[in-house]
């Protein structure tokens, strides 16, 4: 089984990339499961109804997200619902939206770390919770690990080696160089990285962040533009075992309008 994980989505330049580049991706790798993290997906934080729809429409099959999955408020409303979109599992009890699901004989978890981001629930032992709950489930399994500290990053992957088949971080919109197979079968990458203005500081235009950093006031960012830069990686899991047997990197460049 071949799964994409597609780094984060931002805005306009983002939805556009995905379509430009899915489509032809799945054809040519034949990929059975694309999965993205969305919740950068609407004009460059959170995400709504018609934004999630470009990223069905381009190909992908389940939208994970992170702090950001509350920013666009119209999404509330459809987090209970049968849309494949996912919240971090570790929220609280009583929370809307979910943080899995079963796609095919997969099963998609998305969680979030607590260094230099929200106070959360362990996202450890969420996920050992999960997994007992659901004993005899999915062998393929897979995790968006939204997170900043690339030290909590490694550590879940390694907690989780051998258990899941695949942990992937995403949040910094950085890619890294370090795809690899854990001792004990799971691909691993710190963060995949992103989908959007190749031109750009982590999507947003480049101008208004340095604002931001050179007056330390409080300064409206916008997205990017120009080239888009679509960042992921490509994961090939044998279905009987759950075990990677490989992890690439996959990224691209589609020109600006």
């Amino acid at each position: 089984m071949k799964i994409l994980m597609v780094g984060d989505i931002v805005g306009k330049p983002g939805r556009r990339g995905v379509k430009a580049i899915l489509p032809k991706l799945r054809s040519e790798l034949e990929i059975d499961l694309i999965i993205a993290n969305g919740e950068n997906c609407a004009h460059g934080k959170g995400i709504t109804l018609s934004t999630s729809d470009d990223l069905f429409s381009g190909g992908v099959d389940v939208i994970t997200s992170g702090n950001h999955i509350w920013a666009q408020k119209e999404i509330l409303d459809y987090l209970d619902s049968e849309l494949p979109i996912l919240r971090p599992l570790n929220y609280p009890p009583g929370v809307v939206g979910k943080g899995y699901m079963v796609w095919g004989k997969v099963l998609v978890v998305n969680l979030m770390g607590r260094v230099f981001m929200e106070n959360l629930d362990c996202p450890f032992r969420a996920m050992d919770n999960l997994l007992a709950t659901l004993e005899g489930g999915p062998k393929v399994r897979v995790i968006d690990f939204h997170a900043e500290a690339t030290s909590e990053k490694n550590a879940l992957g390694r907690y989780v080696d051998g258990r899941v088949s695949g942990v992937f971080g995403t949040h910094t919109h950085v890619p890294t160089c370090d795809v690899k197979i854990l001792p004990h079968g799971t691909a691993y990458v710190t963060d995949v990285g992103m989908v959007g203005p190749a031109e750009s500081i982590i999507g947003d235009d480049t101008s208004s962040v340095i604002q931001r950093f050179l007056t330390q006031l409080p300064h409206r960012l916008t997205v990017g533009s120009g080239n888009v830069v679509f960042n992921s990686v490509l994961v090939e899991v044998d279905e009987v075992s759950g075990r990677a047997q490989s992890i690439v990197r996959i990224d691209r460049e589609v020109k600006g309008d």
